[in-house]
């Protein structure tokens, strides 16, 4: 049978997975630049390990102030391991303050990398990484919202979106699993949103050479179901492409509150076939989101400039950042640097449409994929869990 589909953000750890334990309050980790981290209070458990609060003060106590956290996992894990590989490549804070610097930007939301260890307690070894504090996670606002943004917000998440995944994308990664819940807005201002969980991050192009167009039936589904990319449906690695087409399903998520194939999450190939469908006629997929009338225009643009990408091709950022501005114009709002999730501000969401699912027509035949063992896992769309980094 197909997987059954788990709730976005939400999860847990497969039967072998070993969990972490907790550790108590002040206990000292030394990174691999014999730089001391002093653990505070737990603060979030994921699938495999567990978030504490964090200084780089050993003479005191971690208060509930503190700006950093810290990610423990048993060190035969394997999430901790991939997401650190992109973080010592790609999140260094060097390489993002050069980056701010050479593009202008008032922040970049990738979150910095400050370092990383092996730990031993009890005759276990743990490995750990030490990143920035985050609050709140845009799934928790988007439900609290009555799962609506406004359009205006929408479109400012889709920049610094756009932002984000310039910097990786150059960097030579792939996110492969944006989502909301993979959103967090720092700590100390809340008008700033990261990107975190790089669990799935995939190198797309290791020393400037791109990964070819492979399909692969142990990997089709990869990800998170509802968002997925067609591409990673079929078991095709990740690609620039690929999260594009993931940001936009969440911008036309947020803005309509679901979408159409969201009646069958539990059938992986019922959700890759209707997007087939979707990008195949995107002013019907528009219509099966929005009441006629409503369908915010940059989104079909959006979608269609997706659309026209090729495997490796590179995307071009500034022309999708054109787009989403000009939906902006459209609403008389400008990307002021200030995210509003209050419904009632200008440029709210377009009335959503009964969001009804796309009528089924055959398709060109090919490979149903079900669940592959792999290691540790299944690996499918279902099987990741989430760690959320909120404080």
């Amino acid at each position: 049978m197909p997987p059954k589909a788990r709730a976005a953000g939400k999860g847990k750890a497969p039967a072998k997975r070993k969990l972490a334990e907790e550790f108590p309050p002040g206990e000292i980790l030394t990174d691999t630049a014999k730089k001391s981290w002093k653990l505070g209070a737990p603060i979030g458990q994921g699938g495999f390990g567990l978030l504490y609060l964090a200084s780089d003060d050993a003479s005191k106590a971690v208060g509930a102030d503190a700006p950093y956290v810290v990610k423990v996992e048993p060190s035969d894990n394997g999430p901790l391991f991939s997401e650190l590989k992109f973080y010592m490549r790609a999140a260094k804070p060097e390489l993002i303050g050069a980056w701010i610097k050479s593009r202008k930007l008032k922040y970049l939301g990738v979150p910095k990398y400050w370092g990383s260890g092996l730990h031993e307690k009890g005759g276990k070894r743990y490995r750990f990484m030490v990143m920035d504090r985050f609050g709140t996670d845009l799934q928790k606002k988007f439900e609290q919202g009555g799962k609506r943004f406004p359009r205006k917000l929408v479109l400012q998440l889709g920049l610094k979106l756009l932002d984000i995944l310039e910097y990786i994308h150059a960097h030579e990664y792939v996110h492969a699993d944006i989502k909301a819940s993979n959103l967090l807005l720092s700590h100390k201002n809340p008008n700033q949103v990261y990107l975190v969980d790089y669990g799935l991050a995939y190198r797309f192009s290791p020393d400037g050479v791109p990964k070819e167009y492979k399909e692969d039936p142990k990997r089709c589904h990869d990800g998170t179901i509802e968002f997925t990319s067609i591409d990673a449906h079929k078991g095709v690695t990740p690609s620039r492409r690929g999260d594009l087409e993931i940001l936009g399903y969440c911008m036309i998520q947020w803005l309509c509150g679901r979408l159409p194939w969201e009646d069958k999450l539990q059938d992986p190939v019922y959700v890759r076939d209707s997007k087939l469908r979707c990008r195949d006629n995107i002013r019907d997929f528009m219509k099966s989101c929005f009441t006629t009338g409503s369908e915010p225009g940059e989104m079909a643009k959006f979608m269609e400039e997706v659309k026209s990408l090729g495997y490796t091709d590179k995307p071009d950022y500034q022309k999708l950042r054109g787009t989403l501005l000009q939906g902006l114009k459209s609403i008389g709002a400008t990307d002021d640097d200030k995210l509003d999730f209050s419904v009632s501000v200008n440029g709210a969401s377009p009335s959503a449409a009964k969001v009804r699912p796309l009528k089924m027509r055959p398709l060109q035949p090919s490979v149903i994929c079900l669940p592959v063992e792999s290691g540790f896992e299944f690996k499918n769309a279902c099987t990741r869990s989430k760690t959320n980094c909120a404080g």
